[in-house]
């Protein structure tokens, strides 16, 4: 669920199709995705989830913004 709504968002964002995004998919170096986009990316998962992501340190793949994301609603 979290990942679905991830990945759409990603995909979105830098115009993508969803299917080219995987939980192991790295955002900067699979997707070519800049600083710019990956802070675009970031406020629109914060405003999905209503969550807060202090830093963009350690966040290099999908599945780090999915843990992310779990580790702040639990």
């Amino acid at each position: 669920m979290i990942f679905e709504k991830i990945q759409a968002i990603v995909a979105e964002e830098l115009g993508k199709e969803a299917e080219e995004i995987t939980l192991t998919t790295n955002i900067q170096e699979d997707l070519d995705a800049d600083s710019l986009d990956l802070f675009q990316i970031i406020n629109e998962i914060e405003d999905e989830f209503d969550v807060k992501i202090e830093t963009e340190e350690g966040i290099n793949t999908v599945a780090d913004l999915v843990k992310y994301v779990e580790a702040q609603q639990a």
